[in-house]
């Protein structure tokens, strides 16, 4: 397995593609590993580019150094990654607590960045999100079961029309089950309190990278309210939003995600 130093702790990583040029990092979100990005997104992304994933703190392989942590410290354990591989700069997509690092990464290590996708994500969270997010963080410390833990957050993330495909719904918990969670729950917890503290509202003008804002029209979690924000705020940002998904529109809508994705990528750099 692949493993990089970062601050001398082990971190878990995968490149795909032998492309040259600027690679594409994906930044995973709260609860997940990076094998997330394998079955629809690093398939179409490596075609075109190097692809780097990896799994954050505590993740699967990567060391836990223990301890709360904030998004800027996951910003920078994936600067000190991107140091470790020896990549001066890449772009960056990050999902939910991934598009939070990413921010964080655009106003602490501007010059690791030269373009930016943000998805399903916020600048600050509202009152109802901050009381999910403390919801989800006391199940979590109240070591609910894994099957509980996906469902409540299979309601949250997916739009009303898949939800109603039973069979899929059954299929999704048994694949997330069967195996156990790739993070612990107190761990889980640390996630949601990073979340909830994340806050770069008042600097998003602050970041200059060219950025595409995607949100899926019917997400409950990260409503278009929260995309409008950033892509308002961010000076050299475009908003896109993709009518058939939610929260997990690069499930639900991933030819159509990628499609964006690549496109805004190769768009002229000079």
């Amino acid at each position: 397995m692949p493993y990089a130093a970062v601050q001398g702790r082990k971190v878990y990583y995968e490149l795909h593609g032998e492309h040259p040029g600027v690679p594409l990092v994906l930044v995973m979100g709260m609860g997940g590993s990076c094998q997330g990005w394998l079955p629809l997104q690093v398939p179409e992304f490596s075609r075109q580019r190097r692809t780097l994933i990896f799994d954050h703190r505590g993740v699967g392989e990567t060391d836990d150094p223990g301890g709360p942590f904030t998004t800027a410290d996951l910003a920078d354990d994936s600067a000190g990654l991107l140091d470790s591989l020896g990549i001066e700069r890449a772009d960056v997509l990050g999902a939910f607590m991934g598009g939070m690092i990413a921010q964080q990464l655009a106003l602490r290590h501007a010059d690791r960045i030269d373009r930016m996708v943000l998805v399903g994500t916020w600048a600050r969270p509202d009152a109802k999100r901050r009381l999910l997010l403390r919801q989800w963080r006391d199940l979590a410390r109240a070591e609910a079961s894994t099957d509980l833990m996906v469902r409540e957050r299979l309601l949250w993330t997916l739009q009303d029309a898949t939800l109603e495909q039973t069979d899929l719904i059954d299929a999704m918990v048994t694949f997330f089950t069967r195996d156990g969670a790739p993070l612990t729950s107190e761990l889980f917890v640390r996630q949601a309190e990073a979340c909830l503290e994340h806050d770069t509202a008042d600097r998003l003008r602050e970041i200059r990278h060219k950025t595409l804002v995607i949100c899926g029209r019917h997400d409950q979690l990260t409503p278009p309210k929260f995309h409008r924000e950033l892509a308002d705020e961010i000076p050299n940002a475009a908003l896109v939003t993709i009518a058939y998904g939610a929260h997990l529109v690069m499930a639900e809508s991933a030819e159509h995600f990628n499609h964006a994705v690549l496109q805004f990528l190769a768009e002229d750099r000079r």
